[in-house]
């Protein structure tokens, strides 16, 4: 096992939990790898703190699997999926959920979701790569699932020196599987759908909304296949308008309403901005508008265009709410911090010209779970807000 040895000072953040640790912060590199291995890492001291995963061709060169002096062996890797699931099984609904979050089930780089009886794999990191087929063997045994799709096609990667790749991996998956979301049943496409097929991760903050809905027209911009806006017809509202620029997404969210008989709920598609603008401009009034858009940023560099982004819709979206009706916004970018998303929104209030009080400020869900010492394990915001003139 190769050893590496880190710049001096450079362990306190991991000592303090945080799971990665970056090139810049090795000084050496001791004994034969190949890219992925698990290595021994140490202090500028020679002291130990633990064993990572190993790839100096990544920006990320370590990230860690332990902080104990022990093997990281199958069986260390199949209590660290057992954990996982037995999380899941005691918080959360474990017939549709993310079932391993990468390095917040201390699994750094795998990601599983979990859709009935389906499973879809994303693989993010060498190290994980180099034991695929033996995650792939614990996960039947564990889950016992009918079927794993991987979906690892996503351009981060490359980052580690990875090929994009997606395809069956055991079992049999069909083109749409089922889900069931607080009582709502879903088709997921996990073969060519978004990232892994459906997001999970506002399943708590859609379930949250059903006290805004009764009775109420409900506007659900950058709806997707539909989850929020089926959720707000399900719990009572007068009638739902859900837009969305894609017309297959749209396709797939008139279909989820079609199996679950409601009627209340129709689809648009529109580019969002200026259908929020057109909105506005006409005077349309909302009791309930949703926003919850794709990242508008993937980097800390364009962080400023992305905030410019957030307003215009926000501000927008403020303007059709009728007084006393609510506003749920939300971003998914994890370079956009909770603070700058507040200053944003406190800022498209002033524009707006109205009166706001937050009825609940959230994040994802309880199957995404959050590291405190790694705050990119953070990255939902939801924002539950009351309108008024």
């Amino acid at each position: 096992m190769a050893i590496v040895t880190l710049r001096k000072t450079r362990e306190t953040r991991v000592r303090a939990g945080h799971p990665w640790i970056y090139n810049s912060e090795i000084e050496k590199v001791e004994g034969d790898f190949t890219p992925g291995d698990v290595a021994e890492v140490h202090n500028f001291r020679g002291g130990y703190i633990g064993r990572g995963f190993y790839n100096p061709n990544s920006v990320i060169s370590l990230r860690m699997l332990t902080t104990k002096d022990e093997v990281c062996d199958r069986e260390f890797f199949k209590k660290r999926i057992q954990d996982a699931w037995n999380y899941r099984r005691a918080l959360c609904d474990p017939g549709s959920c993310r079932l391993i979050y990468s390095e917040s089930d201390f699994l750094p780089g795998l990601v599983v979701d979990k859709f009935g009886d389906y499973l879809c794999v994303q693989i993010l990191s060498m190290g994980i790569e180099r034991i695929r087929d033996m995650l792939v063997e614990l996960l039947v045994e564990i889950v016992a699932p009918k079927g794993i799709y991987e979906r690892s096609d996503v351009p981060v990667r490359r980052h580690e020196g990875l090929e994009l790749r997606a395809g069956l991996l055991w079992g049999q998956v069909p083109p749409r599987v089922d889900m069931w979301e607080n009582g709502l049943l879903f088709g997921v496409d996990l073969i060519s759908g978004q990232k892994t097929g459906f997001f999970l991760d506002q399943k708590q903050n859609r379930a949250g909304i059903a006290p805004f809905c009764r009775d109420a027209r409900v506007l659900d911009c950058f709806c997707h296949n539909g989850s929020f806006s089926l959720h707000a017809a399900k719990y009572g509202a007068k009638s739902v308008l859900g837009v969305d620029i894609s017309e297959d997404a749209l396709e797939v969210a008139r279909e989820n309403a079609r199996r679950n008989g409601l009627e209340n709920v129709t689809f648009e598609a529109h580019n969002c901005f200026d259908h929020l603008r057109a909105l506005s401009d006409a005077g349309e009034k909302f009791d309930l508008v949703i926003l919850d858009p794709p990242a508008f940023t993937k980097s800390k560099n364009t962080v400023p265009a992305a905030l410019r982004g957030y307003k215009e819709i926000n501000l927008r979206g403020l303007k059709i709410v009728r007084p006393g009706g609510y506003l749920v916004t939300c971003s998914c970018s994890q370079h956009v911090s909770t603070e700058m998303f507040q200053q944003m929104v406190n800022e498209a209030v002033r524009d707006a010209k109205v009166r706001v009080r937050m009825i609940e400020y959230r994040t994802q869900g309880y199957d995404h779970p959050i590291l405190p010492a790694a705050p990119e394990t953070k990255y939902l915001k939801c924002m539950y807000l009351q309108v008024l003139d």
